[in-house]
């Protein structure tokens, strides 16, 4: 058996390739396995449970849905979709998990996490989390206003989002080194599983005289990034997106 980690998609009106070929994964590849987890960042952003309509993505809730009638799903929120809500769970049939989760991924504790709780060098982006996304008074706020003013607001954080990159420094957007060795302490795991980043790569941290592992899923921009775990171990494969 095996199960499969994946990150960072946002899907939008935008890229409909990167749609269909999740919705390919869905119904082709992600049967064969024992669980999915999806790390967050699955769209672009998420408006609320109420929007569904309107954000035009029944087509993808119902092909997860239909996977979830056959393999274990669970949803962790990113920074893009953190107002996911039951609704979406309930149509979906994903389990949603909190950020920073344990698991036993075939005998090995694991953490799973979006990610962008370990870039603490990006000021804006922690300011972000802690006075909105982690806010839950202010996303109950938000939740409340009518869905085209939320849209309005989503796609001006977007572009906020997209302007504040271009001249911000990699090693500020990537995770720093004493964040993940908190949080492999704190969790007491060896193994770590994360997006955020987009940087696919397997890191190595040592943690007094053993030697713990992060993988880092990587986005769908160009191909998609999926780790495969089983009893034998951790890998990552790339499909091109056409």
């Amino acid at each position: 058996m095996h199960t499969y980690f994946l990150s960072d998609l946002h899907l939008n009106h935008q890229q409909p390739h990167i749609t269909a070929a999740f919705i390919r994964f869905l119904n082709e590849q992600a049967p064969s396995a024992e669980s999915i987890y999806i790390l967050g960042d699955l769209f672009e952003y998420w408006i609320g449970d109420d929007a569904i309509d309107e954000l035009d993505v029944c087509h993808i809730l119902s092909a997860m849905h239909k996977l979830s009638q056959k393999v274990r799903c669970y949803f962790i929120a990113g920074n893009r979709d953190f107002l996911v809500r039951q609704r979406f769970s309930q149509q979906t049939g994903f389990t949603i998990l909190a950020d920073e989760t344990v698991i036993d991924l075939y005998g090995t504790p694991t953490l799973i996490l979006h990610g962008d709780s370990l870039c603490v060098d990006d000021i804006k982006h922690q300011q972000f989390r802690q006075n909105f996304v982690l806010n839950k008074m202010v996303c109950d706020l938000v939740l409340t206003k009518p869905v085209k003013e939320r849209l309005q607001l989503a796609q001006q954080a977007r572009a906020k989002s997209q302007s504040n990159k271009r001249p911000m420094n990699d090693q500020i957007m990537d995770v720093s080194e004493s964040a993940v060795i908190a949080a492999f302490k704190k969790h007491k795991v060896m193994q770590m599983i994360h997006g955020h980043t987009h940087r696919q790569k397997l890191h190595s941290h040592e943690l007094g005289n053993a030697t713990a592992s992060r993988h880092v899923l990587g986005d769908w921009h160009s191909s998609s990034s999926i780790l495969t775990a089983s009893a034998t171990g951790l890998s990552i494969s790339n499909s091109p997106i056409g």
